[in-house]
């Protein structure tokens, strides 16, 4: 028999948290500032000592930097639900996935490493809600310290104040998984319909890592090159060459290459005038994707002398963006269901 006093606790069911890399609040100064601190204050991003990285970061590029990109924000963010497509896209796939499970047996839920809502919140719910097991998914294909296991380390940070811990699985990188590798050639495929036949290249761009990071043992360069030789080896029946490329360089250091604009730059030399870009490694459309591939991208193309420039937007919360992440999960939840 319960003691008066004891704790509702409420029926057990299964939690799984959809977890991707965040986004401001708004794109005003402060929101800028406050997410951009919270991103550029992590070592797995940054790994200069505090000491010689915190007079750089508060009294240079936190002065300078929330309003450059606050008005880049601006050029994607969606006014009438005054949120970033990450976000919304993000809340959408994970409550399309929700459909497909009983919410009394399996929960669906979200959250953001920088920005809200925050790893710590989520978990907290989903426990109160009764998660007694939790799958973890880190919305990354291709793994990397500066990604992946920040989510980690973010979710040890909960675990250690917890008394009660739930029990945790975590997806592994799934940048060589056949199911996102089919899930990409479907997209490309539908995307890009009666135009498959008249393309010939595709370049997949990858967000960037510092080159140092690469050398200390970070498997993100060769995680990136497997997913593209897979997807290329499937396109192969539709003659398409596949290529690749990184962005989003921050800083004076060399990172990963080559850069999308060298690359893209290579293409025009090679009288490459039309070509088509995708983004494999993210899993729903941001700022990188939205404003510095179809914005600006295209527009440094077009400039080099390219006439044609098509953007493939990512998986997102499509029809085959579902079913990927769903037999995924289904899987990872194998003897928990």
């Amino acid at each position: 028999m319960k003691p008066k006093n004891h704790i509702n606790i409420p029926k057990k069911k299964l939690g799984v948290l959809m977890v991707n890399l965040g986004t401001p609040e708004d794109t005003d100064f402060v929101s800028m500032w406050k997410y951009l601190r919270e991103f550029l204050s992590d070592k797995r991003i940054i790994e200069l000592t505090r000491v010689i990285w915190y007079p750089i970061l508060y009294c240079i590029i936190l002065i300078v930097r929330p309003k450059k990109s606050g008005k880049l924000y601006k050029t994607i963010w969606d006014k009438k639900k005054n949120e970033s497509p990450l976000k919304i896209l993000t809340r959408s796939l994970s409550q399309k996935i929700q459909k497909n499970f009983n919410p009394k047996k399996v929960k669906i839920s979200f959250a953001m490493n920088y920005g809200f809502p925050k790893i710590a919140e989520e978990m907290a719910t989903l426990k109160k809600e009764g998660c007694e097991k939790i799958l973890i998914f880190p919305m990354y294909p291709q793994y990397s310290a500066t990604t992946t296991a920040s989510v980690m380390d973010n979710l040890s940070k909960f675990m250690a104040n917890q008394r009660w811990q739930p029990t945790i699985r975590v997806v592994p990188p799934y940048y060589d998984d056949e199911i996102y590798i089919n899930a990409l050639y479907l997209h490309i495929k539908e995307k890009l319909s009666k135009k498959i036949r008249q393309t010939k290249k595709i370049l997949c761009s990858f967000h960037g890592i510092p080159k140092k990071y690469f050398m200390k043992g970070d498997p993100y360069h060769c995680h990136c090159a497997k997913t593209v030789r897979l997807l290329g080896n499937k396109l192969k029946t539709n003659k398409i060459d596949l290529e690749m490329s990184f962005q989003s360089r921050f800083g004076p250091q060399e990172w990963l290459k080559p850069y999308m604009q060298e690359k893209m730059e290579e293409m025009i030399d090679k009288e490459v005038k039309e070509l088509t870009v995708m983004a494999p490694g993210f899993s729903v459309d941001c700022l990188e994707t939205l404003e510095e591939i179809k914005i600006q991208g295209k527009e440094e193309f077009l400039e080099m002398g390219g006439k044609t420039f098509n953007y493939i937007e990512c998986l997102n919360d499509n029809e085959i963006s579902v079913k990927m992440y769903l037999k995924m999960i289904k899987r990872e939840l194998s003897g928990w269901i």
